[in-house]
């Protein structure tokens, strides 16, 4: 008998009695029901979160707003009133006993509460102070596990949106300064400018000044050598009047005496000349040539008090002229003094106005480069500035390959289960292998792959119907669908092929270890987490079962992923497709030597 014939005897006895043809179209059904019913219940959860329930405890009190305090904003209220407008979930505004009531009655499934000192926290930043604002998260995994995970995700959303709007406001009034700052600096320039060109004339005048007061200093010294020199001759000059005026006064004494002595004498010459006999005519005579010197003696008597009159004149004028060219000298030693002390204060002035000016350029230069450093902005830039510091990362995302949904992301996992289960529940009423086959035919090969191809044929019309449901009923979009489909029936063939040898080897045993080989392709295709995510001993095993590569591929072809690496994995699910029959050839192989009476009984095949 060939092969055609075994296949269609198999399937007539399947089909023989109504309830073996509702058996069989119910077994064929399991793998549309399994991955069409699982697939439909989670194609987009995230779509119906706006039905999930989420109490909402709002208790902030508000606070001043950090730019005008005398403005009261509440920024429990803004974050209440964002979650309630966008519907990411049906939050429902409770106190907070009703919603620790309802989270413990599981009529919400967690509850966030937003605490009094909300936005005190948040706007003291700007003060002495500053905290962190607390966000409280309560959830019950009695209710449900992921929504107490969505609600932990739901928080970290609230909290990013919080921060980005107050570290927008916050940024906004911090460029709003540093903008104010610079025009505050280029006022500050320009006054630093004037003060440069003013320090600068400064210098000048100062260099100037002490160079006046250099000469000054020099000019006073010679007048205090001069005066000095003036005040030594002034009183040279005093002393010598003074002895002038010693010796007049002696010339004066003397001419008196004379003057005094002139009587006395004429008339000593009287009586002189009178002892010597001479007439008194005589005497008269003689008497009268003296009378010139008498006369001449008084006129010298007379000069000589006028002369020491004029000389104590010039005695008193030189004495004072000395007493005033001391005074002088010391005055002008004062001055030379003062003038050198001038002198150096006008030199250190001099310096001092120099480094002035030096540190004014240095101030215009620096406020200048400070007005560089600090770019002028408009109030739409700073508003773009601040809300670019407060969100700074925004993400781009290029799929390469992409799932449209949840749905679509697990469909390659959950297509390759199928396959295996709808496989797995046709062994329970197919035949692997007829024993009267066995016993009357001479070909092992013959036999293994009618009793593969049956199950194959009703597992590939099993798979056409899951595309289908999967395409037609749930919308799913297949970006290689012929492709995914010839996967999925080369996977439907190659599962048949390990649990035929699993019968053929081991009876119902194998039947129950093709049970437990579906629960370890289950745990290690990675149709869900990554496979990295698994435990040692199972990651190693997802490099070793065919459900892993039927998911790798199907992803691949759904996705527009990259085409090489699913022939790649229909390469390796070829070696378990023929590995597995070779198994089973050869486990037929066995039981042709071992047949009994008892195989030849009467079946379907004839």
């Amino acid at each position: 008998m060939k092969v055609p014939a075994m296949v269609a005897a198999e399937l007539r006895r399947l089909t023989s009695t109504k309830m073996g043809l509702i058996a069989l179209i119910a077994l064929m059904l399991v793998p549309v029901l399994y991955g069409g019913l699982y697939l439909w219940a989670n194609q987009d959860p995230y779509a119906k979160l706006s039905e999930v329930p989420v109490a909402l405890v709002v208790d902030d009190a508000g606070a001043p707003s950090a730019s005008d305090p005398e403005t009261q904003i509440n920024y429990g209220e803004d974050v209440a009133e964002t979650l309630i407008d966008g519907a990411a979930f049906d939050w429902q505004r409770m106190d907070a006993g009703q919603a620790a009531d309802a989270l413990q009655a599981g009529d919400v499934d967690f509850a966030v509460t937003i605490p009094t000192d909300f936005s005190t926290a948040l706007t003291s930043a700007s003060g002495t102070e500053p905290r962190q604002a607390l966000l409280q998260l309560a959830t019950n995994d009695a209710n449900n596990y992921l929504a107490s995970s969505m609600g932990a995700q739901a928080v970290e959303k609230i909290r990013s949106t919080v921060a980005e709007k107050v570290g927008t406001e916050a940024a906004s009034r911090l460029l709003t300064g540093l903008a104010d700052v610079r025009a505050s600096l280029v006022d500050a320039t320009d006054g630093a400018s004037q003060l440069a060109d003013g320090a600068a004339s400064a210098r000048t005048g100062g260099t100037e000044l002490a160079d006046g007061t250099a000469q000054l200093s020099a000019g006073s010294a010679r007048l205090a050598d001069g005066s000095r020199q003036l005040s030594d001759g002034a009183r040279q000059v005093a002393e010598g009047n003074a002895q002038l005026a010693a010796v007049a006064h002696r010339v004066s004494g003397a001419a008196r005496d004379v003057e005094d002595a002139l009587p006395q004498v004429r008339s000593d010459i009287r009586a002189a000349l009178v002892e010597r006999g001479l007439t008194g005519a005589e005497i008269d005579e003689v008497i009268a040539a003296l009378q010139p010197l008498e006369d001449r003696a008084e006129s010298a008597a007379g000069q000589a008090q006028t002369a020491i009159a004029d000389i104590d004149r010039l005695a008193a004028g030189a004495s004072t002229l000395a007493s005033s060219a001391a005074t002088l000298a010391d005055g002008a030693a004062t001055l030379a003094e003062g003038a050198a002390s001038a002198n150096s204060g006008a030199a250190a002035l001099r310096d001092g106005l120099s480094t002035l000016a030096d540190g004014t350029v240095q101030l215009r230069d620096g406020l200048s480069s400070g007005v560089e450093q600090i770019p002028a902005s408009t109030a739409e830039q700073r508003t773009a500035q601040a809300n670019t510091i407060a969100d700074p990362v925004r993400v781009s995302t290029d799929d390469g390959a992409a799932a449209d949904d949840y749905g679509a992301g697990l469909a390659p996992f959950f297509g390759a289960l199928a396959g295996w289960i709808g496989i797995y529940a046709l062994f329970l009423i197919v035949k692997p292998v007829s024993r009267r086959a066995v016993t009357a035919l001479h070909s092992p090969l013959r036999i293994t792959l009618a009793g593969w191809l049956t199950p194959s044929l009703l597992g590939a019309l099993q798979m056409v119907a899951l595309m289908g449901v999967l395409t037609l009923a749930l919308g799913f979009r297949f970006d290689n669908f012929l492709g995914a489909l010839g996967i999925l029936v080369a996977a439907s063939a190659t599962f048949t092929a390990i649990i035929l040898a699993l019968n053929v080897w081991l009876g119902s045993v194998g039947q129950f270890l093709g049970l437990v080989l579906m629960v370890l392709q289950l745990v290690t295709a990675g149709g869900t987490f990554p496979w990295q995510t698994l435990p040692g001993p199972l990651a190693a095993l997802h490099h070793v079962l065919p459900m892993g590569f039927v998911v790798d591929a199907m992803r691949q072809l759904m996705y527009g992923g990259d085409i090489a690496r699913a022939w790649s994995d229909l390469g390796i699910l070829a070696i378990w497709l023929i590995g597995a029959l070779l198994l089973a050839a050869i486990g037929v192989t066995r039981m042709t030597h071992r047949r009994t009476l008892r195989d030849l009984q009467p079946s379907l095949i004839g």
